[in-house]
């Protein structure tokens, strides 16, 4: 059985309009096609903090690097590593 918090933020949720320029997490979760933990996990590996109980929200650019960042294969990062 699922708890109360996570019925309120860890499922992805449809963003009223895909192209607005702030979502929260849920509302990028599901843009992205990914789980909640992914893009907090994303978020915090790009160097994007919040304070605990803060409301994170991201724009049109953090996206666009959560979803460059997810297509970079830990292979991938590891040939470019070793040719630079």
């Amino acid at each position: 059985m699922t708890g109360s918090k996570y019925e309120l933020y860890g499922r992805p949720e449809k963003p009223a309009d895909v192209n607005q320029e702030f979502m929260t997490v849920q509302e990028t979760a599901y843009v992205l096609g990914c789980s909640v933990p992914t893009v907090r996990r994303r978020l915090k590996a790009l160097g994007i903090k919040a304070a605990v109980g803060r409301r994170i929200k991201t724009s049109k650019q953090d996206r666009l690097d959560i979803h460059n960042a997810s297509r970079e294969t830990p292979q991938k990062r590891h040939r470019l590593a070793a040719a630079a």
